[in-house]
Order: structure tokens, then sequence, then C-alpha cells
């Protein structure tokens, strides 16, 4: 499912989404990242931090939920966050930074790859709720 139709940001905000954002806000492997200009939220991702076991015993940084705001697009807003959030896993001393993208968002698979990021894994959803 899309992000269009997969969220809803009506007033009032669901309560999933108060308890979500406390969740994060108190766990320091987490980070909500947000880009503004003149007042108005241009950009957002969330960063987390997973240790491992593989490699023997490396942490991972996972990119999410990256949303640029659509008169945004394409004036390198995208790729600074990116390259700030890989910057981030640098610091934090992370084997590899890792992301995930819908098969069908092609332009964001361009994006990605220009960035010099890899294809690298096919991945597998198992839904656990009929509220997906």
């Amino acid at each position: 499912m899309n992000g269009a139709k997969r969220e809803d940001a009506s007033l009032p905000l669901d309560p999933g989404y108060g308890r979500a954002f406390d969740a994060i806000h108190a766990d320091p492997n987490q980070m909500l990242v947000v880009a503004e200009r003149d007042g108005r939220v241009i950009g957002t991702l969330q960063l987390s931090f997973l240790p491992g076991l593989s490699h023997r015993g490396a942490w991972r940084g996972q990119i999410e939920a990256v949303r640029i705001a659509a008169d945004r697009r394409g004036d390198g807003l995208g790729a600074a966050m990116i390259g700030w959030a890989v910057a981030q896993c640098r610091a934090r001393g992370c084997f590899i930074a890792q992301l995930t993208s819908n098969n069908d968002r092609v332009a964001a698979h361009r994006f990605y790859e220009r960035l010099g990021w890899q294809k690298s894994h096919a991945g597998f959803k198992l839904y656990l709720t009929e509220d997906h």
C-alpha cells in the first residue's frame, strides 16, 4: 500500500501516532529527523540503529520513511538528508547503512542508486493485522 493511503493526517490524530512517537523518542537507538525551512516541514526521515550478531556483532543504520515535500524534490534536500543520516551511522560505528523502498517507487530507486546505494536483497513482509 502506498504512503498516501497508508497514513491518516486528519485531526484528531489517531492515538497510535502519539504512542509510536513516545516510544521512538524514549529509545536512544531511534531518531526522527525533520528538515524545516521558514517554519515549514519540507523533509522527514527515521533513522534506527540496530544491533546484530552478523558481521561479528556489527551495528546497522536503518533509514526509513524518507519524505521530501513535492515542491522541494530535485533541489538536493533528499541527498543532503541521506548524506546526513549516513554520517550519523558512521559516527555511531555502524558497519552498514540500509534502507528499503517499495518496488513500484522506480524514481526513488534511481535516486538512491545515483547516491551510490546498491540493490542487494529482496524483501518480504507478512502483515499481522487486517489494518495494513
